[in-house]
C-alpha cells in the first residue's frame, strides 16, 4: 500500500486517500444536517466514483467531483463560505504584528518564507483542528525537511516573471506578507476559478488586498489544485511564460509534481502519510522543494 507517482499521468494514488476522503466527508455531511437517506446515497456515490477512477486516481479531481455532488445534495454552492471569511479575518488581525516580525528579523526573506509555509496549516480539506500560533512557532524554529530556499531566493532575483499559486483562505494573508517582501515587479498570484473547499478565490484575494501587491488571476477551474489541462487559456499563458513558479500546498503539488519542465518551488507543510512517503519526509515536516522534470 505505497504511494505511486507516474510522471506521464495525473496520478498520485494510494488506498489511504479514499479513507481520508471518507472521514472528511463524514464531518461535512453531519455539518450540513443531511438525512440518513441522503448520507447513504452520497456514500454510495462516493464508493461508485472511486471504483471508476481508482486505476488512474487523482486526489484533486476526486475531491472536485465529490464537492460537486455535495453541492447538489445540499443546494449550498459554497459550504465553506463562513469559515473562509473567518480564516481571512483571523490572519488579517495578525497581519500588522507578522509584518513587524518580518521587518525586524535578521533574515527577512527566511522569516517571510517560513510564515508563508506556516499558513499552509489552514486547510479544511485536511482537517479543521489546527493551531496557527503553535505552527508559526514551530516553523520558525525548525529545519526544513527539504530546503531549496536559497535556490528559490536566487531564482527570484533573476526571474522576469513569477507565478505564485495560491491555496487556502487565511493562508493567502501569509502569502501576501511573503510577496510584499519579494517585491517582484512582475508577479502573478493565481486563485481557484470558483469556490472549492476553503481554497482562495478572486473574492478572497481582493478581500485581503492581494490585488494591491500582485496581479491576481484565476486559474479558471474548480479543483483544489492546479490541473493544467483544465485551466484557462489566460492562466496557461502566464504559467508557460513564468521563469519561477511558487506552488503552495499539497493540492497544487498533487496536480503538478513531475508533470512539467518548469522551475517550480513547492512550499508546504506535510499533512498526510501518502505525500510524506512520496517526498521521503515525515508527516508534519516543512518543505521547500524545487522540481524540474527535465533536471
Amino acid at each position: 500500500m505505497t504511494a505511486t507517482i507516474n510522471k506521464g499521468k495525473d496520478m498520485i494514488s494510494d488506498s489511504r486517500c479514499f479513507y481520508c476522503f471518507s472521514k472528511a466527508f463524514e464531518k461535512l455531511l453531519d455539518k450540513e444536517e443531511l438525512s440518513v437517506e441522503a448520507k447513504n446515497c452520497f456514500t454510495r456515490d462516493m464508493v461508485s466514483l472511486y471504483n471508476k477512477v481508482r486505476d488512474n486516481f487523482s486526489a484533486p479531481l476526486f475531491s472536485r467531483e465529490l464537492h460537486i455532488a455535495l453541492k447538489q445534495y445540499t443546494n449550498n454552492p459554497d459550504p465553506y463560505k463562513e469559515v473562509k471569511r473567518q480564516s481571512n479575518d483571523l490572519v488579517l488581525a495578525m497581519y500588522p504584528d507578522l509584518k513587524k516580525q518580518v521587518a525586524l528579523s535578521d533574515n527577512p526573506f527566511d522569516t517571510a518564507l517560513r510564515l508563508a509555509i506556516a499558513g499552509n496549516i489552514i486547510d479544511f480539506g485536511a482537517g479543521d483542528n489546527f493551531d496557527i500560533q503553535a505552527t508559526i512557532e514551530k516553523v520558525l524554529h525548525s529545519d526544513f525537511a527539504i530546503d531549496h530556499s536559497n535556490k528559490l531566493k536566487h531564482a527570484l532575483s533573476k526571474a522576469r516573471t513569477v507565478l505564485y499559486l495560491g491555496d487556502n483562505t487565511g493562508e493567502i494573508v501569509f502569502d501576501k506578507l511573503f510577496i510584499e517582501h519579494i517585491m517582484h515587479p512582475n508577479l502573478f498570484y493565481a486563485v481557484r476559478g470558483t469556490p472549492i473547499i476553503n481554497d482562495a478565490t478572486m473574492d478572497d484575494a481582493k478581500y485581503v488586498g492581494m490585488d494591491i501587491v500582485a496581479d491576481v488571476i484565476s486559474n479558471g477551474y474548480d479543483a483544489p489544485s492546479t490541473v493544467l489541462e483544465h485551466c484557462s487559456a489566460e492562466f496557461k499563458e502566464v504559467f508557460n511564460r513564468a521563469d519561477v513558479i511558487i506552488s503552495k500546498g499539497q493540492g497544487n503539488l498533487e496536480g503538478l509534481l513531475g508533470k512539467t519542465g518548469k522551475d517550480i518551488y513547492y512550499l508546504l507543510m506535510i499533512k498526510c502519510d501518502v505525500i510524506a512517503g512520496l517526498l521521503h519526509v515525515k508527516k508534519g515536516d516543512f518543505v521547500v522543494k524545487w522540481d524540474n522534470k527535465q533536471s
